[in-house]
């Protein structure tokens, strides 16, 4: 996975909070409750980040989901039509994710979590496939694991000391 260091500060920067969960640790005076919120957080402009919070009310665990996000946004690459460059798979624990480049007007195809991740990526046109686990969590970090991996078609000309021109004869 590729890590640019990206000042969120002069972003428009949009969240959707995926899941909250309840979390419940039995100790002897009886149970702890405690909520886990995971949010994505991107500024609709090839940006996009995912953490989770946690603490004994719903909003704290969001404000603390929505600071870990930021801290772990990561770069996407978007084509002409609003697509992605090239179909990949996105790995993070048993979740897999295919994503397939769209021509315009396909729109964006996916379930859940990984449309959260996409839309607030800034991708139009897209089709997603999850594989696997469909655990919230797990899928919308493979999500963000594949679209960190995309290359642009003139990274992939400079990694093989080629031309663009050259890649599409």
């Amino acid at each position: 996975m590729k890590r640019t260091i990206i000042d969120p500060s002069n972003m428009e920067i949009q969240e959707k909070v995926v899941s909250i969960k309840r979390v419940v640790k039995v100790v002897k005076g009886g149970r702890n409750m405690r909520f886990s919120a995971l949010v994505v957080v991107g500024d609709g402009n090839g940006h996009v980040g995912a953490g989770i919070g946690k603490a004994a009310e719903v909003p704290e665990a969001i404000r603390k989901g929505k600071e870990d996000a930021l801290k772990h946004l990561v770069e996407v690459p978007v084509d002409q039509n609003k697509s992605i460059p090239h179909d990949l798979y996105g790995r993070f624990g048993s979740a897999n994710v295919l994503l397939k480049r769209a021509p315009e007007g396909t729109g964006v195809i996916a379930g859940g979590p990984a449309r959260s991740v996409i839309e607030l990526a800034g991708i139009k046109n897209i089709r997603t496939k999850s594989l696997g686990s469909n655990n919230k969590q797990n899928v919308v970090y493979a999500t963000i694991a594949g679209l960190s991996q995309l290359k642009t078609p003139e990274e992939v000309a400079k990694l093989r000391g080629k031309s663009v021109e050259e890649l599409y004869n």
